[in-house]
């Protein structure tokens, strides 16, 4: 094995003979080898460093102004030529070659000036926001002003190809918004949730916080805001996640699921091959950064810092608080297969693997038919359990020795792929198997993904596939554009597969043996793994997982009716949800603050007052077509308007969450902020995006598409949805709850949300027909 091979690599001893020196010139030639490529990837990050740091001059802008700085200087003209005499004072000589040094130092300085002059102006024009609210579609009419605005953004962008990072300098921070409003959007989200003497309750309390303890604790916030790159991420990456101390399965992973509508490979070691090989290239374009930053309306940049933690990156459990850690290069993957972990080498003679040669990895794991050593079956129950447990259990028994070696082995893996030896079934026509599929991917076995992770590829024996991942590195955006990077470039890879449904391709090496990783677990060890699994059984049996396809219509019946489809899907959350709970509920929309530098998610509260008038007026008998019409015309309005406001800045949470840090830093009480933080989020949802790779053409490749992912519900007795708007016709809701709820049930929310889009539907379609008879009689 490679590692008992450099062991013994080089050894030293003095004999009755004299010295004797031994050394395996394979292994040095190895270490030479990963000593360079170490190297060549410093000098690349600098190189990149330097890039984006000037972005957007290219590099070669600074030898013309040096020219132009120099021919004004011989031409002995102006300001130029007596800027460059009075460097040449503090020169120890005056012959040509000094002149031409000074024109060199005022050409970097002029050229440093003219850059930072450029970023801070994008920087500023960034902060611009006014282009959001500017009506979309067919037949809008953008403003003077925003006109200009692109104008000038386009021009001081730059002509030269931007990297991955080259924007983050010239991102805005994220704006705090003023106590009074937070407070007004407050009180109004929760108006339709109060009775008349709860809300009057409410606002009492929000006005004494407001002139009260709320005004000192905002100055505190303008300090950070001032001070901080962006003074919500921070807080809300340490508290909300890694100080969580409940399990991360279920409660904070959440999961993504293959393009089932694409008929995929069947064996399992091809298609795992291949997915594994273009993980690595995905994480080859973010270590060089030739990853395209994401570009709304091919304009305005968004904040790509999450990306630096997709690969190489684990949690560590603590007994206070985790910690995210994160290695810069990682050679190497572990595999998890009935029961044993292996480590697998993805590079071999200075090169990533090739997808043939993975495939004979992994053929290798596949075929091996030797047993789990006692307790390693179920370790990663380790990762599943209460992350206190797990700390200790760290501590004590993977501290030293050969324990510590395999687990370093699957902390410092770039990812953890697990080879199921079951199928992932879909079929159109039997709704169990998909739900089943989800429930495979958010929680497994409770055993057989490693939760830490970032992600962990999941491969089912009939060659579907699936990924699990950890929440606190970053948010499920991140996840989705790498995934569907990975469904479009196997769709559109000319290597693919052969005939036989195996990788294309011949190795040019026998690649290296995959390495069994060894325990030695002690009995107690034992016992805490069982310990964990029993915690990480009962959050996974409770689990009520319903994966719903809405085939009817999507985004283009959508679309015609001139609404927003996240509006109109929220509403008809709304519907569905009232007709299930018989009541309004606070509800959670997860949206994005990236146009800002370090920003991660707001939330919006798609319960609002419009929204209930509308619901109101759809389960009412009183109200007509028309009128029903309007108010969703309206309460769609407002929802994005809300939307909208979230994404610039102007949210509720995030504000109010910081307040409520500080509170406690300070160690004061506030009824209000208490009040408000304990209040449960009965309906939990967020869109899975798309279409975030530019190569992505759904008219193309209508079935490239993933069917979305999901997340366990937030509240005991509420619902976590989420939706995915695939395509123009097509539409997949992952919905979960818990089953020990008797409020609950998530086939029976899936049915309400059938029938809401179905109501929402016809409505439009009888007030189209309204209106044409309107017409006819005019």
């Amino acid at each position: 094995m490679a590692e008992a091979h450099s062991a013994v690599a080089f050894s030293f001893s003095i004999t009755h003979e004299g010295w004797d020196v031994n050394f395996d010139r394979e292994v040095l030639h190895l270490v030479w080898q990963s000593g360079i490529r170490s190297w060549k990837k410093r000098i690349a990050r600098f190189k990149n460093n330097i890039r984006n740091g000037i972005y957007p001059a290219p590099l070669q802008s600074l030898w013309a102004i040096v020219a132009i700085l120099a021919a004004v200087h011989f031409a002995k003209y102006g300001m130029v030529h007596t800027c460059i005499n009075a460097i040449l004072v503090l020169m120890p000589g005056s012959t040509l070659l000094w002149e031409l040094l000074a024109c060199l130092l005022l050409g970097m300085v002029v050229w440093l000036a003219i850059i930072y002059a450029v970023r801070y102006s994008l920087k500023l024009l960034l902060m611009y926001k006014g282009w959001m609210y500017e009506e979309r579609g067919k037949g809008r009419v953008i403003s003077t002003r925003t006109k200009i605005w692109f104008l000038f953004v386009k021009i001081l962008s730059g002509g030269s190809r931007p990297l991955l990072y080259s924007y983050q300098g010239s991102l805005p921070r994220l704006p705090l918004p003023s106590l009074q409003e937070t407070m007004s959007r407050y009180l109004r989200s929760v108006r339709p949730l109060l009775n008349d003497k709860d809300y009057s309750r409410m606002q009492k309390l929000a006005q004494e916080f407001q002139n009260g303890i709320g005004a000192k604790l905002q100055r505190y916030l303008v300090l950070k805001s001032w001070w901080a790159t962006n003074y919500v991420s921070d807080w809300w990456e340490e508290y909300v996640y890694l100080r969580g101390r409940s399990p991360l399965v279920v409660n904070s992973n959440f999961y993504g699921i293959d393009a089932i509508l694409i008929d995929s490979v069947r064996t399992q070691a091809a298609r795992a091959a291949a997915v594994i090989s273009i993980c690595l290239q995905f994480r080859r374009l973010i270590e060089r950064q030739e990853l395209e930053p994401i570009l709304i309306q091919g304009l305005v940049p968004l904040c790509s810092w999450q990306y630096e933690r997709v690969f190489n990156t684990t949690r560590v459990p603590g007994v206070e608080t985790d910690r995210i850690v994160h290695y810069m290069d990682s050679k190497h993957i572990v595999v998890y297969h009935k029961g044993r972990y292996f480590k697998v080498f993805i590079y071999f003679r200075g090169r990533i693997l090739r997808p043939c040669e993975i495939e004979v990895q992994l053929e290798q794991i596949l075929s091996d038919e030797s047993l789990p050593a006692k307790g390693e079956e179920k370790l990663a129950a380790l990762t599943a359990g209460e992350r206190a447990a797990w700390a200790v259990a760290r501590q004590e028994f993977f501290f030293k020795g050969l324990n510590r070696q395999s687990l370093d082995a699957i902390e410092k893996a770039a990812f953890v792929v697990a080879l199921d030896d079951f199928p992932y079934e879909f079929d159109e026509h039997d709704p169990s198997k998909l739900d089943h599929y989800g429930q495979i991917l958010l929680h497994g076995k409770g055993y057989d993904r490693w939760f830490d992770k970032s992600f962990t590829l999941c491969i089912g024996s009939n060659g579907r596939i699936g990924f699990n991942a950890e929440h606190s590195w970053a948010d499920a955006a991140v996840m989705s554009h790498m995934w569907e990077y990975i469904i479009l470039e196997e769709e559109t890879s000319l290597t693919g597969y052969s005939d036989d449904g195996r990788t294309r391709g011949t190795p040019e090496f026998t690649p290296p043996v995959p390495i069994r990783l060894q325990w030695n677990l002690l009995p107690p060890c034992i016992v805490a793994i069982e310990k964990s699994y029993q915690v990480a059984l009962s959050l996974l049996n409770d689990v009520d997982l319903r994966a719903y396809m809405h085939s009817a219509y999507g985004k283009g019946f959508m679309k015609e009716c001139r609404i927003s489809p996240d509006a109109f899907i929220q509403m008809a959350l709304q519907l569905a949800y009232y007709r299930d709970a018989g009541r309004f509920s606070l509800t959670y929309e997860a949206s994005m603050t990236r146009l800002f530098r370090e920003g991660r998610t707001e939330t919006v509260r798609p319960c609002t007052i419009e929204s209930a008038a509308w619901v109101r007026a759809m389960v009412g008998n009183t109200a007509s077509v028309e009128e029903r019409v309007r108010l969703l015309q309206i309460a769609c309005r407002v929802h994005q308007m809300a939307y909208q406001d979230a994404m610039c800045g102007k949210g509720i949470d995030r504000h109010l969450f910081c307040l409520y840090v500080v509170s406690k830093y300070l160690e004061v009480d506030s009824p209000f902020l208490k009040k408000v933080l304990s209040e449960p989020w009965r309906l939990s949802t967020s869109q899975t995006p798309h279409g975030q790779t530019p190569k992505l053409d759904l008219k193309k490749y209508p079935r490239c598409i993933s069917a979305g992912g999901g997340f366990g519900p937030v509240a005991d007795d509420g619902y976590g949805v989420s939706y995915i708007i695939a395509g123009e016709d097509l539409i997949f809701f992952h919905i979960t709850s818990k089953r020990s709820s008797p409020e609950t049930d998530s086939s029976r929310f899936a049915q309400h949300i059938e029938r809401a889009l179905s109501d929402i539907e016809n409505l439009f379609l009888e007030w189209r027909r309204l209106q044409q008879q309107k017409n006819h009689k005019h």
